[in-house]
């Protein structure tokens, strides 16, 4: 990436709960960073603002996204995430859907996963937006209770990712995108995230979800992908800041794409 340095930026891969391996990195550092990125799957068990406090006290801006995990403790957990009474000090960091200045970059963000029953990329969207899942979900059938065909409403609404917010982050721009989910460089990953990255300008992907770390280029050279560990802080360049857990197998590399270190 064209930049003069890390912009003072870390990125956090899935925490997972391991909030201590996110306070021993920041305890190591010589200088904290000015701003944290969390790239979702912090599946929170109190509110952010309380969990985050090794960086917030560390005088770090905090911004996030969400990943597949962070409503697995039902509404609850939802909340501890996102609920701005319970996160004062955190909730204006959420960057899913939106462009923000981030040390000096634009930085948007797309939270979640693809999801069979609204969007599973390469094929089209079934739903494009939330206002046809009442629809929907009145077709999943007798086998489905009312309050099971309610939670997954409600875990679709908020966990999955939706066409309509991917369109109207299209229209925006940005030097930076940040997402739960892969671009095409790791082998779960989509194209539709390189797509997305391209209509924005943005010259970076930050991604999470598969707990593995590397540096890729697209073959064009106008595309880098920067996977991230779980718990690992990285900054802009792809620099390890400090280690979390243990990192999982990257798969083949993918054609189209060149991988730092490799070869």
């Amino acid at each position: 990436m064209s930049a003069a340095g890390s912009h003072g930026i870390v990125f956090v891969g899935d925490v997972h709960r391991r909030w201590d391996h996110v306070e021993r990195g920041l305890a190591a550092l010589e200088r904290p960073p000015r701003h944290v990125v969390l790239l979702g799957d912090m599946e929170c068990d109190a509110p952010l603002d309380l969990l985050a406090a090794p960086i917030l006290r560390r005088g770090a801006g905090l911004h996030w996204i969400f990943g597949n995990h962070d409503a697995d403790g039902g509404p609850e957990m939802w909340a501890n995430l996102a609920d701005p009474a319970r996160n004062p000090l955190t909730a204006a960091g959420a960057l899913h859907g939106r462009v923000a200045d981030v040390g000096g970059l634009r930085i948007a963000g797309l939270g979640g996963t693809f999801r069979a029953r609204v969007w599973a990329p390469p094929a089209p969207p079934r739903l494009r937006s939330r206002a046809e899942l009442p629809a929907d979900m009145a077709t999943l059938g007798p086998g489905w209770s009312e309050e099971s065909a309610a939670a997954l409403a409600r875990s679709l609404a908020v966990m999955a990712i939706w066409p309509e917010d991917v369109e109207a982050l299209a229209a925006q721009r940005a030097d930076v995108l940040v997402t739960h989910e892969a671009p095409s460089s790791h082998p779960d990953g989509l194209a539709v995230v390189d797509e997305l990255a391209r209509a924005i300008g943005a010259v970076l992907v930050v991604h999470g979800h598969h707990h593995i770390g590397y540096r890729a280029r697209a073959e064009d050279g106008m595309l880098q992908a920067q996977g991230v560990g779980a718990a690992w802080g990285v900054d802009l360049l792809g620099r390890t800041r400090w280690q979390g857990e243990a990192e999982r197998w990257r798969g083949r590399a993918r054609k189209g794409w060149t991988y730092a270190g490799d070869g």
